[in-house]
């Protein structure tokens, strides 16, 4: 079953277009995430297929950690790496197009121009060959992604190289952040509160998502693995690990943690259903767990399945004997907090849509602004913003917002957590004036120029979506996040 790259991605060229750090090189190490895979297609461009091999070798190169890898069944992960790789690929079918080439000259001299490989002011091939070691890489691996990397920076050249940036754009951009605004405004955060969530709705919310609020209670054990009791000397010699090694392979040949503890004296000590807090089901601190020996342990996958742990240079035999899921009550603290705060802002979201359907229909016209606030009982105020810091009341985000309104229009503006919301009614603008021969020309015209690159990429990458029929396997991906 294959679906449009639209679903994967409303716009994979751009990401690779901006996402390009345009520097002599770009190198990676070589990491082993997957190993192997099966030679069937992942996606199709045109009709030129990617194997679900290719894709792993790509995946390899990006040196995931593995908190990243752990988690790639349960993100979008995999999705976002296929969607740049398949930009990647889309622009070297465009370079291919365009016959750009970087000559062998070429790269010898991107080679010997870079400092990284500079000794006495002059390149060396020792430090140049001792980078190679380092790094895990091999001279043809290495200069082949100089060679793409110089490709792609020539690409982007011949799409945006040379441009002149007229001075009105560089002084709309710098009118973007100096300017002063008289503006009125009303804090809606008295407004969004007064109606509190009924608890009907909150029985309501709990009942239709009682399988998200489980607590997983866990019972474990271990059993310290002391010198003097599989060796018999104190230390840590050989002949201990030797012993050490033993037991780990009876583990993986089956032997339970009962058998382990009695063949070879271990103390067992052991916790019955403890929470992730450490918190008993009568909600007591464990006390006489140390907090990394207890996260090593409640962190094991599997139950019943006893593992050798090493910390702090101590060896433990540990298990979680058993795990049990309970549902949390709607009147635990959490719960109720979390239940709360999701219909909240779900009013929020209401009461907002609201209010700019209202003003987009012209309802805060004139006096009824005013009358807004006295029927809400709210209070409009009188505010003057100078600059982007100004924000004892405004967060910067919203200054900036605020300081792109027009005069004698109304606004709702609200912060990106919807905790901040506020109508603006903007008063005067009164502009700062740009010195064209001072430092912050050439700065804001480097924004103008940034912000007209872009636009030309947006284009391109418009263009390309067109251009090219993508397909992705959704079933492969499932089953390559699902290996993990």
């Amino acid at each position: 079953m294959t679906t449009s790259i639209g679903k994967l991605s409303k716009s994979f060229f751009l990401k690779v277009l901006v996402g390009i750090i345009i520097l002599p090189f770009v190198f990676w190490g070589m990491g082993d995430v997957f190993r192997g895979g099966n030679q069937n297609v992942i996606a199709t461009i045109d009709s030129e297929k990617i194997s679900t091999q290719d894709f792993m070798n790509y995946v390899n190169r990006l040196n995931l950690n593995d908190d990243q890898i752990k988690n790639l069944a349960k993100t979008d992960l995999i999705e976002q790496i296929l969607s740049d790789f398949i930009g990647k690929k889309v622009m070297s079918l465009e370079i291919e197009k365009l016959g750009i080439v970087v000559s062998d000259n070429a790269l010898r001299d991107l080679i010997k121009n870079d400092k990284l490989f500079f000794k006495n002011k002059k390149f060396s091939r020792t430090e140049y060959e001792k980078f190679l070691i380092t790094s895990g890489l091999t001279a043809p691996q290495f200069e082949s992604n100089i060679v793409e990397q110089e490709k792609r920076r020539q690409f982007l050249s011949s799409l945006a190289g040379g441009i002149v940036i007229p001075e009105i754009l560089a002084e709309k951009e710098f009118r973007k952040e100096n300017q002063t605004k008289i503006i009125q405004y009303i804090d809606l955060d008295k407004y969004h509160s007064k109606n509190k969530p009924t608890q009907k709705s909150i029985k309501e919310l709990y009942e239709r998502n009682k399988s998200v609020f489980l607590i997983e209670l866990k019972s474990i054990r271990y059993a310290e693995i002391k010198p003097e009791l599989i060796s018999g000397s104190k230390d840590y010699n050989e002949n201990f690990f030797k012993q050490l090694d033993v037991i780990e392979n009876n583990i993986l040949d089956g032997q339970s943690f009962e058998e382990t503890t009695k063949v070879n004296n271990l103390k067992t000590v052991e916790f019955n259903k403890i929470n992730a807090k450490k918190e008993n089901v009568t909600k007591d601190k464990i006390e006489n767990l140390p907090d990394n020996l207890f996260k090593k342990i409640y962190n094991l996958k599997s139950p019943q399945s006893p593992e050798v742990i090493n910390l702090n240079n101590k060896y433990y035999l540990a298990e979680i004997k058993d795990v049990e899921k309970k549902n949390r009550s709607m009147n635990d603290p959490e719960v109720l907090e979390a239940l709360t705060a999701q219909l909240s802002f779900k009013e929020k979201i209401e009461n907002n849509t609201s209010i700019a359907k209202d003003i987009s229909l012209g309802a805060f016209d004139g006096d009824n602004y005013k009358k807004f606030a006295d029927d809400n009982g709210l209070v409009v105020k009188d505010y003057k913003i100078s600059n982007l810091k100004q924000n004892d009341v405004f967060e910067e985000n919203l200054v900036k917002r605020i300081f792109l309104t027009k005069d004698g229009d109304i606004n709702l503006l609200t912060n990106n957590t919807l905790t901040k919301s506020f109508l603006i009614y903007t008063k005067k603008t009164e502009y700062k004036k740009l010195d064209k021969n001072g430092n912050e020309f050439e700065q804001y015209e480097a924004k103008a120029r940034l912000n007209l690159i872009n636009k030309i990429y947006q284009l391109y990458d418009e263009s390309a979506n067109q251009k090219y029929k993508v397909e992705i396997n959704q079933r492969t991906i499932d089953r390559v996040k699902n290996s993990f």
